[in-house]
């Protein structure tokens, strides 16, 4: 639901200077206003929400293996992990032995970081491990949903974690999570639509549905 709680824009609302006006005439950060796959990525999936367990379980394990890499890399790889991991099917990634370990780390299309791979692995048994002990994965994540947001003009005026984001990583790491820091899961809040960190006067800032301008 809309969260009335954060100021909403007015007509007279700064707009970051940050943004690139594309030939659309719509409003990107720099990140996305080039290349094609980051520019669709930005228009059309960043920061709407993922409720689903699966789509959940996807985005934590990519966030995982995207740390110390760009995500473009991650973007462009992504048909293969789905393939190596079985379409991010928290069950069937669960069942996987050191054979499918084998396979992935000599799968070239994905990122072949045995400890990644592992962390995968481990966390959708976690994730399975949730149906039983309570809340599910999307609904757990979800449930660490700040109360407002912030309001970035520039780049630097956006935070790299939260308060919330430290609460969900340790409730994770507790549930058995691995990979799963603050800047990792703040990351993925992001991504998921849990918080909205577009720059002010972006075509996407307040599109989720979940928040206001």
């Amino acid at each position: 639901m809309t969260q009335e709680s954060n100021a909403t824009a007015t007509a007279t609302a700064p707009i970051s200077i940050d943004l690139i006006v594309g030939e659309d005439g719509l409003a990107r950060p720099p990140w996305a206003a080039r290349d094609p796959l980051l520019r669709a990525y930005y228009d059309t999936e960043w920061g709407m929400p993922v409720r689903d367990e699966s789509g959940m379980f996807e985005r934590i394990s990519l966030e995982a293996f995207q740390s110390g890499l760009s995500w473009a890399t991650i973007l462009r790889k992504r048909p293969a992990f789905r393939a190596g991991f079985a379409g991010f099917d928290p069950e069937r990634v669960a069942a996987f032995d050191e054979d499918d370990i084998e396979r992935l780390l000599g799968d070239a299309g994905i990122i072949r970081n045995r400890r990644k791979i592992e962390a995968t692995i481990t966390n959708a048994r976690a994730t399975l491990a949730l149906r039983d002990s309570g809340p599910g994965l999307a609904e757990l994540v979800w449930s660490f949903q700040p109360d407002r947001i912030p309001r970035p003009l520039h780049f630097a005026d956006i935070p790299v974690r939260s308060a919330e984001s430290e609460a969900l990583a340790k409730r994770l790491r507790a549930e058995g999570f691995t990979f799963v820091g603050p800047t990792t899961m703040f990351a993925l809040m992001e991504a998921c639509g849990i918080v909205d960190t577009h720059l002010l006067g972006s075509h996407r800032r307040g599109t989720s549905g979940i928040w206001s301008r």
